[in-house]
């Protein structure tokens, strides 16, 4: 794709993605948003990455973070998160998300996650950059997988390797399974709670208090990460919409581009497996 994305209001906002076919599991991301602000979305992937140019203004499990420029970012799965401009000019950066699955096979360790999302690292936030414009600039597989491998060692000192042990909320983990498992049909605010024993307001209260974003913020981030997948494996954008839920491929269009900055179609073009 040349230029910059039909959807974006300001001429200063592109967003790119790339997958590797020969690496299944890894997406490339490349942006420079100045105006936009993206609304909560998930990755079902550990997400790295770094701030090139400009600030960004960002909420991670509740809480506000601004990242300057050499800023590395280390997000863990199923994490949602917001994005926009802390400074007038915007932000530019480069993301990697890898698959847990891909990530311990080239490691072989387990148990992978960040404790934190931040960290001021001109060093290392160049070293990222530097490698994941390489993967995104070679078509050769061993290259890729080879770059890869330094990518990882490069953040590998920021990860624990342990098992995490979750906060208290089991009730609450038990409704979002529930998201999970029913993203594709309307899901309705009294059936949540009666899945946790709950009446409906005192449920979706303290559903916000404890993933800091609404029932309904939370399956729109699911049946967006999962048109994604089927739109990466050739899904026309119409069957996407019937499959996750949503209204008709308008409504797609709208949800998908507030939350990743980029049309359904245009993604598709970019990313999918042919």
């Amino acid at each position: 794709m040349q230029g910059v994305p039909e959807q974006f209001t300001d001429e200063t906002d592109s967003a790119r993605f790339r997958h590797l076919a020969q690496v299944p599991g890894v997406e490339l991301y490349h942006a420079h948003i100045s105006r936009y602000a993206f609304e909560p979305h998930t990755h079902e992937a550990f997400g790295i990455g770094a701030i090139e140019l400009g600030a960004e203004r960002f909420r991670y499990h509740g809480t506000q973070y601004i990242a300057p420029a050499n800023s590395v970012i280390t997000m863990n799965p199923d994490e949602l998160h917001t994005g926009e401009a802390e400074t007038a000019e915007g932000w530019r950066y480069r993301m990697v998300y890898l698959e847990p699955d891909l990530l311990e096979e080239v490691t072989g360790i387990r148990h992978w996650w960040f404790s934190d999302v931040l960290r001021i690292d001109p060093l290392n936030a160049r070293q990222i950059n530097a490698l994941i414009y390489a993967m995104w600039h070679t078509d050769d597989p061993l290259a890729q997988k080879g770059l890869l491998l330094d990518l990882v060692e490069t953040f590998r000192p920021f990860a624990r390797h342990a098992p995490h042990i979750q906060e208290s909320g089991h009730r609450f983990d038990r409704a979002r399974d529930y998201l999970h498992d029913n993203y594709m049909h309307a899901v309705t605010l009294d059936e949540l709670a009666q899945v946790v024993s709950l009446s409906p307001y005192h449920f979706q209260r303290q559903f916000k208090a404890h993933f800091h974003v609404t029932p309904h913020q939370m399956l729109m981030a699911i049946r967006l990460w999962r048109a994604k997948n089927f739109l990466t494996h050739g899904m026309p954008a119409a069957d996407v919409a019937a499959a996750t839920g949503l209204v008709d491929q308008s409504h797609l269009t709208r949800a998908f581009t507030r939350r990743y900055g980029i049309t359904p179609v245009r993604y598709q073009k970019q990313v999918a497996r042919r």
